[in-house]
């Protein structure tokens, strides 16, 4: 590929953690303005708040001014944070944003106050990839480690199926999914965890490898920066499938952003093949008023009975009682009460402890 050279760059970002790139890269100068294609940009300003980007050991590092990074283009629109899309074309020499701390770039339409703007990015060129063997020809480096198949069925092996679905953004789902993968791992049972919609960061499903996850996958290793309506259900399909295969006692999976969103929790809810595999869906709520809402929008737009509320809204008993009494729905905190919110989840499953079911065999 004409143009081609090699740079040296201080911070890899976890959104392309399938590539398996050294802090040595080749670039070429001709972008690709599509989902997933790999950029090596310069930092242009410093910022005192978010200011890290996940790089791909999971760790957080600070980014200041000059830093040489990698990233992949994606589009984003978060209620919380910024908002930006995919420009349609770009060269080396080109500004764009850096739209999560997951490493993901576009040209940024809108930022929430307590965020600052964002890092601006002066872009370099496009990663290199060598993929065929004992050949020097570069092709566009793009992120995960397969392409998504939209037609992808669903045989989830009559696995028990646990969903966290939010009222939005930063609502508690990753503290009680970890929650109950943690009491599930302390009663013996083989957990496997993923996250099927959002926008590319590895942190959450980090969280569900420390509580306990004997394995986890994220919607990036997939090839999807950002999710949507339109892939969102073979995401979830295909990660149910290939963790399912697996045998575990059972699978775990978290729905990034709200149950009013873009990022395709409503087409997942009303796949129906999705459904069917559902055992159990768990509502995390920021608040009464937003619990009553969610609880609705399961019953009446997606025909699903919640087993439990959590989040923000039951972080003290009065919550908790409101909750019960006028949505008949169980309440508990993931917080304060993770072993009683886990044990509740178990009980609906039919699930025992290993050790129980062990002592009954003998």
């Amino acid at each position: 590929m004409s143009g081609m050279r090699t740079v040296v760059v201080d911070k890899i970002a976890s959104v392309t953690q399938a590539l398996g790139l050294s802090h040595e890269v080749r670039i070429a100068p001709d972008v690709p303005c599509e989902e997933g294609v790999a950029l090596v940009v310069e930092i242009l300003n410093n910022k005192s708040t978010y200011n890290t980007l996940e790089l791909t050991s999971g760790r957080m590092a600070k980014i200041t001014r000059g830093d040489v990074v990698v990233g992949a283009l994606g589009h984003r629109k978060a209620l919380f944070g910024y908002s930006g899309h995919i420009p349609g074309a770009l060269k080396p020499g080109d500004v764009i944003q850096m739209l999560n701390i997951g490493g993901v770039l576009g040209i940024c339409d809108s930022a929430t106050p307590d965020k600052g703007k964002p890092f601006d990015a002066r872009v370099l060129g496009t990663v290199l990839s060598f993929p065929y063997l004992g050949e020097r020809i570069g092709v566009p480096a793009r992120v995960g480690y397969k392409a998504l198949d939209y037609g992808a069925g669903l045989d989830a092996r009559g696995v028990p199926v646990v969903a966290l679905a939010g009222t939005c953004m930063e609502a508690g789902k990753t503290a009680a999914a970890s929650a109950i993968i943690a009491r599930m791992r302390h009663r013996g049972l083989v957990v496997d965890a993923f996250k099927a919609t959002g926008v590319s960061l590895r942190r959450d499903i980090l969280a569900f490898e420390d509580a306990g996850a004997r394995r986890t996958m994220i919607f990036t290793d997939l090839g999807v920066v950002t999710t949507t309506p339109k892939c969102g259900p073979a995401l979830t399909r295909t990660m149910l499938t290939e963790m399912a295969g697996g045998a575990p006692d059972v699978i775990v999976f978290e729905l990034g952003d709200g149950l009013l969103g873009t990022y395709g929790v409503e087409s997942i809810l009303r796949d129906e093949d999705i459904k069917a595999a559902l055992t159990a869906v768990v509502l995390s709520a920021n608040d009464p008023v937003a619990a009553w809402g969610g609880v609705k929008l399961l019953r009446e737009r997606f025909g699903i009975e919640p087993c439990a509320v959590t989040g923000p809204a039951t972080d003290n008993q009065v919550g908790v009682q409101i909750i019960r009494e006028q949505m008949s729905v169980e309440a508990f905190n993931a917080i304060s009460n993770p072993a009683d919110l886990g044990d509740h989840i178990i009980g609906k499953l039919g699930l025992r402890n290993v050790g129980e079911s062990k002592v009954s065999a003998e």
